[in-house]
């Protein structure tokens, strides 16, 4: 239990490194010079190299454990490119930072998962990994106005400074406190492992919307919540800190609020459809009314926040598909659609505002933006309807775990 209460911490702090730029957004323009191009790329980069890292860890977490995989790269990628980031001049120097942090953060969620497929029945699969998020989502919050007005008092280099100094305090703490779980006999070989996965023909329909059902919510919250409200509502550094505090908090309550929903229901496939059709719905809306007051903006927001919330649930009904033996390649093969979907929105939304931008009229970009975010998810969604539904039952037979082919 210490062992997940010391990841928790650094998924905390994942958290935090995942969505404190929108928040830096006018400090990096001013600063450094950097375009809102330049800042989708950053911000993209984190998730991609998140995502790229997930294959050698899906290995690593089957080989080596969660230990040894989680700590040493929170340490060199999550501490160095703090460091890095704190003393960045250029935004090509913030591109590299982030591309760091993305790899030292890549582990934390997975060793935790890991940790609890193996220990824990499949039927606690999803509240354990949503109320994880959920714990984690602190992080979310403290990136919005808690840190806003620290950058504001004492500076955001020093700010991140020190939060590079507790990152390497977190690595420390893992490699002393985590416990890896018993390891079995493994009949993959290496890679080799994830072309078994991706055979699954049960995992197909679910991919899709793991890869998207995040991707609004992250990228509104952790990218383009600062320049649409300076750009569309005149906000400023501390209210920009405001409404993604508010949107950050409605994240982690979606966490907790999805968790047990599909043991009370009896069902995971329908609760991901109605969380993310009323996402899609609210997407619509802010698509629709992209000038609406800041107050329904923010309402809008904090509910595309709780209903973005359902990768945990997702996560357990792929699970449940998943052989014994290829656990950790397993969830961090639905981790990289997860995380590296997420990603691909953040570069090709960065093209969307720039080719939908219209002089003097900030509201068109954004109108587009929304729309897009709704329409894809809408698209994952509809092939979400093909797949399988698991009933989340307390021994979930084993031969449940084994695809159709």
């Amino acid at each position: 239990m210490a062992g997940i209460a010391a990841l928790a911490v650094a998924y905390v702090l994942s958290q935090f490194y995942r969505s404190f730029l929108a928040v830096l957004t006018p400090a990096l323009v001013s600063e450094l010079g950097a375009t809102k191009a330049e800042l989708s790329i950053a911000s993209g980069a984190w998730f991609i190299t998140f995502a790229a890292m997930q294959f050698v860890i899906g290995v690593s977490l089957d080989r080596y454990g969660p230990r040894r995989t989680a700590s040493v790269l929170l340490a060199f990628g999550g501490g160095g490119g703090a460091l890095l980031l704190a003393f960045a001049m250029t935004p090509w120097m913030v591109v590299l930072a982030m591309a760091l942090i993305g790899i030292g953060c890549a582990p934390i969620l997975m060793a935790s998962v890991f940790i609890f497929a193996k220990a824990h029945s499949p039927a606690r699969l999803a509240v354990m990994t949503s109320w994880l998020i959920g714990v984690g989502a602190m992080g979310n919050i403290i990136a919005a106005s808690p840190f806003a007005a620290a950058a504001e008092a004492f500076g955001w280099r020093q700010v991140i400074a020190g939060v590079a100094i507790a990152t390497f305090a977190t690595a420390a703490m893992l490699w002393v406190i985590v416990r890896d779980p018993e390891r079995e006999v493994t009949e993959g070989a290496g890679f080799l492992g994830y072309l078994e996965l991706l055979k699954l023909k049960s995992l197909w329909p679910i991919i899709p919307l793991i890869g998207l059902n995040y991707a609004a919510a992250v990228g509104i919250r952790g990218l383009w919540a600062g320049p649409y409200l300076a750009e569309v509502h005149g906000a400023e550094t501390l209210l920009i800190g405001q409404v993604t505090l508010f949107m950050a908090v409605a994240m982690a309550a979606g966490s907790f609020i999805y968790g047990p929903l599909d043991n009370i229901f009896g069902t995971r496939k329908w609760v991901a459809v109605t969380g993310n059709s009323i996402s899609i719905a609210a997407l619509t809306w802010l698509a629709v009314f992209p000038a609406a007051a800041i107050s329904s903006v923010t309402m809008a927001m904090v509910l595309i926040g709780v209903c973005g919330g359902s990768y945990g649930v997702l996560m357990a009904h792929g699970r449940a598909f998943l052989p014994a033996h290829l656990t950790g390649r397993g969830m961090t093969l639905l981790n990289f659609f997860s995380i590296g979907g997420a990603g691909l929105m953040q570069f090709a939304t960065g093209g969307v505002v720039t080719a939908a931008t219209v002089p003097a009229e900030p509201t068109a970009a954004y109108s587009v933006l929304f729309a897009f975010y709704a329409g894809t998810l809408a698209t994952t969604v509809l092939i979400y309807l093909l797949s399988r539904d698991v009933r989340p039952e307390p021994a979930e037979r084993s031969d449940a775990r084994v695809a159709e082919r």
